[in-house]
């Protein structure tokens, strides 16, 4: 069929722009962009090509091994050929594959076959062929394009781990993966960023920039480590499987990963997948990005046979990315509690750190100037702080003179009356001209009832919408005099869900001071604001009584939140809400830390599920340890309290080398 003139674009795109990022990745180990994004795009080449063949060229990525040799090192033609492997990503990939695997078995021999998998974890380092001759190590090589290599003989051989001679005089090639522990590469960024070098983008670029030098002494000089896991040629019987395969290496003084698995279906190997995606990833000290997935008997394996650019029988199964590409397809705008406007980018939709994603914010115009966004660009999207969905990147090769310029508007329906809009003084912020529409109104309510707040059970967003569009909802104190019977006469809702929510009501009745404030949508006032001001006044008496010079001298607030708390205290409005809201609630004092603890002037960051704690209770943990806790990783950032899902605070906190520690960790530390 004909290839629409627009996907031949975008093929073109795709090929020139992966072969660019490969390039610097592979050749001269730098990161423009992250090793997950180059991924998405390779991906999306590899769709695009299944649907449309007649896109497939022979200099295409999908075909053939990345890297060329370095000029300075000498080259290394390659006795047995080095190949790539294939990515998967999420579990209907891995189940093509075991079908594609079945059916070519089957068609080989005439009958079903029984495949079983080895299951290695995927390392994120250096390609190396290791060649030794009567057992000695005779030469050590990079893949390069997988016929001519680098000799990087004399920097391998500084690698401890790499024996210089096996214990039997035998003939051996075998391929492998050179890697920087995380801990060392930590190190070496905060040595280089003492020394005004520039840092290494992560512990791959850092281990191949150790081995690609011609002064052995920098490889000496760094933890580089190496995992063996493929007999290219032998002087001895092969191995009949995958698994005695790494047995025989690791007899042979061969370092290989104890961390491998024999599994005997799919459903075995999503089980492993799965698992090294949480804790127990953390524990080791090397970068894993997926698991590498082999069918175990060798029989099978030369009956599969390999491609023009790699075996048949192995694949890639990738973790799920934090970082992928999309199309920004259009802008539009949402209303926040305080009546700022955010516009929102609506994207193709694309599976980012497990979860599909459509939807990016881009936090004001400011934001969207600066990176230059347009409706129609290529980005790069990732999850920050862990659940909302971000661009971090326009990959601006990838425009066609289409893309369209976006301005904030003047005006919107979401404002209500003439629905004009207005930038907020001093800031990049752009607001509803009048105050209250029905969109902001109900996100403030819901915000108030929500989980940093009042945490009432079973008033979502949804519920606090509907109890407004009934006219029984349009104020904080609204909450606290619904009925049994007017919320049983909404729809959906059966004798046991409404006494459930009245009840569960009443149990908020006594809210601590601190939560109480983060509830009312105070501008700038956040749940550590909240808890700073909550401490300091302990009543909400003396923080209405006080003044704006004593709001300023507050540590940790600053002249622009006391003015605006100051301010949302002095109007009529809020006067009398707050002394509704006396009527129905209890507010408990919040204690301020006594002398020093444990962690004291330590900034404390909490990130995923732990598994007793509520991020709250941790938060409230740290400050009562003497911490200042904060909602992001940064510089200034002592430890990361990490639990299940952490996300990109967790890879931030790497980067950084910031301190990470368990829940368990956590409470010893601090003697709960």
């Amino acid at each position: 069929m004909a290839v629409p003139s627009d996907k031949q674009k975008r093929a073109k795109q795709l090929r020139a722009s992966i072969a660019k990022y490969r390039s610097l990745y592979h050749e001269q180990d730098q990161s423009p962009i992250s090793p997950e994004a180059l991924d998405s795009l390779k991906d999306e080449l590899v769709k695009l090509e299944a649907k449309y063949p007649e896109l497939v060229t022979k200099d295409s990525p999908t075909q053939k091994v990345a890297g060329n040799v370095l000029p300075e090192l000498k080259k290394v033609k390659h006795e047995v050929p080095q190949w790539s492997l294939d990515d998967a990503f999420d579990e209907s990939d891995l189940r093509g594959f075991d079908e594609r695997v079945k059916r070519m078995l089957e068609k080989a021999s005439g009958k079903a076959a029984k495949v079983t998998y080895a299951c290695e974890l995927k390392i994120d380092g250096l390609h190396i062929v290791l060649t030794y001759r009567k057992g000695k190590l005779v030469t050590a090589a990079t893949r390069g394009d997988g016929v001519v290599g680098e000799d990087v003989t004399h920097n391998v051989r500084t690698i401890q781990t790499v024996p210089q001679t096996l214990v039997r005089p035998i003939d051996l090639i075998v391929e492998g993966e050179i890697y920087l522990t995380r801990s060392g590469f930590n190190k070496l960024n905060k040595d280089r960023e003492k020394q005004g070098l520039p840092l290494f983008a992560n512990p791959r670029n850092a281990a191949a920039g150790s081995i690609r030098q011609l002064d052995s002494s920098i490889a000496a000089a760094r933890p580089l480590g190496a995992f063996l896991y493929d007999i290219d040629a032998l002087s001895e019987p092969m191995p009949p499987t995958q698994a005695e395969e790494l047995a025989y290496l690791a007899a042979l003084g061969i370092p290989t990963n104890p961390q491998t698995t024999l599994a005997q279906s799919v459903e075995e190997v999503l089980s492993v997948w799965k698992k090294w995606q949480g804790k127990v990833r953390d524990k080791e000290d090397y970068q894993i990005d997926g698991i590498v997935l082999k069918v175990n008997d060798r029989a099978q394996q030369e009956a599969l046979g390999y491609t023009g650019k790699g075996p048949r029988f192995s694949i890639a199964l990738k973790f799920p990315a934090e970082q992928v590409t999309t199309v920004v397809e259009t802008i539009t705008l949402q209303v926040g509690r305080t009546g700022v406007l955010t516009p929102v980018a609506h994207l193709r939709p694309v599976s980012v750190a497990g979860s599909t994603v459509s939807r990016a914010t881009l936090h004001n115009e400011d934001f969207i100037r600066e990176k230059d966004i347009r409706i129609g660009d290529t980005v790069i999207l990732q999850k920050a702080g862990d659940i909302i969905p971000e661009i971090v990147q326009v990959l601006t090769e990838f425009r066609t003179g289409k893309e369209k310029v976006w301005k904030f508007p003047s005006s919107s329906e979401l404002c209500g009356g003439d629905g004009l809009i207005e930038r907020v003084p001093g800031t990049a912020a752009r607001r509803c001209a009048v105050p209250g529409s029905f969109d902001q109104q109900y996100r403030k309510l819901a915000h108030f009832a929500g989980k940093t707040a009042l945490d009432i059970d079973g008033l979502g967003a949804k519920t606090v919408k509907l109890l407004m569009e009934h006219e029984l909802l349009s104020e904080f104190d609204d909450f606290f005099d619904l009925t049994y019977d007017e919320v049983l006469a909404l729809p959906g809702f059966k004798e046991t869900s409404a006494r459930n929510l009245i009840d569960a009501i009443k149990e908020k009745r006594t809210v601590p001071f601190d939560r109480f404030l983060a509830g009312l949508s105070i501008p700038h006032v956040g749940e550590e604001t909240a808890y700073l001001l909550a401490t300091e006044f302990s009543t909400l008496a003396r923080l209405r009584g006080t003044s704006l010079e004593a709001l300023e001298r507050v540590p940790g607030i600053g002249g622009i939140v006391a003015g605006a708390v100051y301010h949302w205290l002095s109007a009529p409005s809020n006067e009398e809400l707050l002394a509704r809201l006396e009527t129905h609630l209890s507010l408990e004092t919040v204690e301020k830390p006594k002398g020093t603890g444990p962690l004291t002037g330590i900034t404390v960051v909490v990130t995923g599920t732990l598994p007793t704690l509520s991020r709250e209770e941790a938060e409230q943990a740290a400050r009562k340890a003497g911490a200042s806790v904060s909602g992001s990783v940064s510089k200034k950032t002592g430890l990361l309290i990490a639990g299940e899902n952490a996300g990109s605070k967790l890879a931030k906190a790497r980067e950084l080398g910031v301190e990470v520690i368990s829940e368990a960790e956590f409470l010893k530390r601090i003697a709960l």
